[in-house]
């Protein structure tokens, strides 16, 4: 049996990480690691001392038959990516030039289709200097560049409705 890879060794981290999660719908862990060290972890949860999902035994999005992906407004809870980024920020821990490693899956602990970050968490990695994401679905480990980001439509505001 060889050794483990970083990349799996990371993943596997970030899964243990999204067991604290307190979304009724999906799990997600964020591991962000700088010079082969991890600085920050996340997941998907409340903002602190607000009442979670699980402790409510209701989801407003599931309750309105939203679909995964859409109205992330109405949810009650911060992104795993984004709540690794303000860990680390709250401990005064630099992430510039770091990687982050997501792992999703849903409910029933089963791996997700795709596991990108949302467009909401792109820009943040995007803002924290972030130079890789790695993520884990039922396609294998995909690694992506922020960078390469800026070329889709996350930055191109003309065709947004009106009222924008």
């Amino acid at each position: 049996m060889g050794r483990l890879s970083k990349q799996n060794y990371y993943l596997n981290i970030a899964k243990e990480v999204a067991q604290r999660g307190t979304c009724r719908r999906r799990r997600f862990g964020a591991v962000i690691v700088r010079n082969d060290q991890i600085v920050s972890t996340g997941y998907v949860g409340a903002p602190r001392g607000a009442k979670n999902c699980l402790d409510l035994d209701e989801c407003p999005r599931i309750k309105a038959k939203i679909p995964p992906g859409e109205r992330y407004e109405l949810c009650r809870s911060v992104h795993a990516e984004m709540n690794a980024v303000i860990n680390a920020a709250r401990a005064g821990v630099s992430i510039l030039d770091g990687e982050m490693y997501v792992y999703g899956e849903n409910s029933d602990g089963s791996l997700l289709d795709k596991s990108v970050p949302c467009k909401m968490c792109r820009r943040v990695i995007i803002n924290a200097g972030l130079q890789k994401v790695v993520t884990i679905d039922k396609g294998g480990i995909e690694e992506y560049l922020p960078k390469d980001w800026l070329k889709d439509e996350i930055t191109d505001f003309r065709n947004l409705p009106a009222g924008y």
